[in-house]
């Protein structure tokens, strides 16, 4: 038996067919701000994955700089104000 088969999904499991990865692949590409535009381009699906791992990428990174602009800010703010930023970010 082959390693491949052994790792198959259990019986009775669906399998998503070509048509439905095409479909996921194009919703995702709507989704990119750097391609989604482009829907009457034909852009591979590996286009696609590798600019949805950038994406996400720039997002944490975004993220981390924002996260951290707010400890800043949260440490340099008097404690009453400081109190009401949290409770607000914690809703």
């Amino acid at each position: 038996m082959s390693s491949r088969r052994a790792r198959s999904r259990p019986s009775g499991s669906s399998r998503i067919t070509d048509d439905q990865i095409l479909d996921l692949v194009t919703k995702l590409q709507q989704l990119l701000p750097e391609i989604g535009n482009r829907l009457s381009d034909k852009v591979s699906a590996a286009k696609v994955l590798q600019e949805t791992c950038n994406y996400i990428r720039s997002l944490h990174r975004e993220v981390d700089d924002l996260s951290e602009r707010l400890s800043e800010l949260l440490a340099t703010t008097d404690t009453a104000q400081a109190a009401i930023i949290r409770n607000l970010l914690m809703q």
